[in-house]
């Protein structure tokens, strides 16, 4: 197969029809590693609106338990993409999600932020750290790939296009990013668990790469000090030199999903989707997504 003989196929491919299985060549051969950090700081992000970083820091799922919260959310997630939303699998993936938090309630704007966040920071890190631009085709799949699922997880009023989901996350973190103690506590967390799938001496370098690629709002919300302007040159410079590499490797022939990835290290055994997930704290009445059956 040549270097971009997927992306012609993808090309020939309807959009809307067949959304859920361009996004499988996009996350699974085209672009693994890319869609693997994008995810996470997408899902990072959230913590920088106070009412969703200060709920995750009460259940201390993503504090006391990182590793496994980040598991269970890749794995869980990772099975839709794998299996599709009409297999076994995928269904459910989306009941045990459903499930974990239908006692919860969440105002609706957050409910779609979040959604947001799962749709356009992929593909802005792409393409500005990736082998090559998302396609349209990529692109309009990704957004109708996860209108479906907000669908499967009851949030209203999903937006229509990339354009919109775009649209909506730029608006709402301007309106709601903000500083809390306990958001900045879950994002201390994540970032130790970063650091800590490397080698320990490393640590420092890591912390200071992944705060380099990260935008000045999310830095202030934080309220961590900016790395300086060599330093986040330096650092996106070696991102995107990453991808030119990549570029000019042959293709990828077998697929690689999140349950590949060596960052998923707490089930060395094994794992049943039905046993993943979190579990209602009592006294809380709030999550960053609402889910309903």
């Amino acid at each position: 197969m040549k270097r971009f003989e997927r992306l012609e196929r993808i090309r020939r491919m309807d959009p809307y029809r067949e959304a859920t299985e361009i996004y499988r060549l996009s996350v699974a051969y085209e672009f693994p590693w890319d869609f693997a950090r994008s995810l996470e700081l997408a899902l990072y992000r959230t913590y920088a609106v106070p009412r969703i970083g200060r709920l995750l820091a009460e259940t201390a799922e993503l504090t006391d338990r990182t590793q496994k919260r980040y598991d269970d959310t890749s794995l869980l997630l990772d099975a839709v993409v794998e299996h599709g939303f009409g297999s076994d699998r995928g269904r459910t993936a989306i009941r045990r999600i459903n499930r974990m938090h239908r006692s919860y309630d969440i105002p609706d704007d957050d409910m779609r932020y979040v959604l947001c966040t799962f749709v356009v920071m992929p593909k802005r890190w792409i393409d500005a750290y990736g082998w090559r631009r998302m396609s349209r085709h990529e692109t309009v799949a990704a957004a109708v790939h996860y209108q479906t699922l907000g669908r499967h997880m009851g949030i209203k009023d999903i937006p229509g296009s990339y354009e919109e989901f775009e649209t909506f996350l730029d608006a709402y973190e301007e309106a709601h990013f903000g500083w809390d103690e306990g958001a900045r506590r879950v994002s201390d967390a994540t970032l130790d668990l970063m650091a800590s799938w490397y080698p320990r001496p490393l640590a420092p370098l890591l912390r200071t790469a992944t705060l380099a690629l990260l935008d000045d709002p999310l830095l202030r919300a934080f309220r961590y000090t900016p790395p300086g302007p060599a330093t986040r040159a330096w650092v996106r410079r070696a991102v995107r030199l990453r991808g030119r590499a990549v570029r000019l490797l042959p293709p990828r022939s077998v697929p690689h999903f999140a349950r590949q990835n060596r960052e998923i290290k707490g089930y060395p055994n094994g794992y049943r989707l039905e046993d993943l997930g979190t579990r209602p704290v009592p006294g809380l009445r709030g999550c960053p997504v609402r889910h309903a059956e």
